[in-house]
Formats: structure tokens, C-alpha cells, sequence
């Protein structure tokens, strides 16, 4: 995981509009905010996001 999606996913995680789990309504925030690299992240990196939102690792 770049540092960017790190800084994407703590942007979208700052608008307080979600639950960072779920990752339908994390994806259509990401994508509003023109966080395309976000979008794709979760889409193929799941696992990785989720241990990331879970861990901060």
C-alpha cells in the first residue's frame, strides 16, 4: 500500500460520512472525492484494506 492510498483512505475516514468497513459506501466516497487509485486499492486489495482500516499497518 503507497502512502497515497494511506492519505486517501484517512481523507474519506474524515469526512465522518461512513463506517471505514463498509467498503461499497468507502468506495462511492472515494470516487466522489476523485480518489480513483483508492477505488481500484479496495476493489483488487480487500484483505489489505481492511487490515489496514483494523491495524493501521
Amino acid at each position: 500500500m503507497t502512502e497515497k492510498i494511506k492519505e486517501q483512505i484517512l481523507a474519506v475516514r474524515d469526512t465522518g460520512r461512513t463506517n471505514m468497513f463498509d467498503t461499497n459506501m468507502v468506495q462511492l466516497i472515494a470516487f466522489q472525492m476523485e480518489f480513483h487509485e483508492l477505488v481500484d486499492f479496495i476493489e483488487t486489495n480487500r484483505s489489505d484494506y481492511v487490515r489496514f482500516i483494523m491495524t493501521g499497518k
